[in-house]
């Protein structure tokens, strides 16, 4: 079993330049909000690959793992999930400017549960939906339209800027 790691002490494995590491870790990755929904990650602890290289003044890192997104359609709030692969790296070189700076590298501590979570935000659709046809809830009446009968619809209401044509009487 993958060792559950939030946050990797990098000094701790003593790299000179130019050596590397492949560790097996466990990422708990939680819940991601979404347009006010919850959507939780599957499995909840992930397993992670990790590479990591020491470069002169900084490292070279790599981050793989797959998951999967489960919560409400963003369309007709029915079940819905979503797989993601993640293949990310990030570079820390001290002196190479902001470009060559790791957000989630301090010193030699790696949050590694925040370079995963941010990973997977990233890499997600902009609507994660139960099927890609899938038709939504009716405006008017809430029901689902997948599930709907054919010619599902409502009466328009008539336009208000007209209202007062109807209180003319032609007798």
């Amino acid at each position: 079993m993958a060792q559950n790691t939030d946050v990797l002490d990098l000094g701790r494995f003593a790299l000179s330049s130019g050596e590397g590491r492949h560790l097996d870790l466990s990422v708990r990755l939680g819940a991601v909000k979404l347009g006010g929904q919850s959507y939780a990650a599957a499995p909840l602890e992930t397993l992670v690959k990790l590479d990591v290289a020491r470069m002169a003044g900084g490292y070279a890192l790599r981050l793989r793992y797959s998951a999967r997104l489960e919560g409400p359609c963003m369309r007709c709030l029915e079940g819905a999930d979503h797989s993601v692969h993640i293949d990310v790296r990030e570079v820390d070189q001290e002196g190479g400017g902001d470009e060559l700076r790791s957000p989630y590298l301090d010193g030699d501590e790696l949050d590694l549960h925040a370079w995963a979570r941010d990973a997977l935000v990233l890499e997600l659709p902009a609507q994660i939906v139960c099927s890609d046809d899938c038709k939504g809830m009716c405006p008017v009446c809430g029901e689902n339209l997948n599930t709907a009968e054919a010619g599902h619809g409502h009466e328009k209401a008539p336009d208000p800027r007209w209202a007062k044509l109807s209180e003319i009487r032609f007798e």
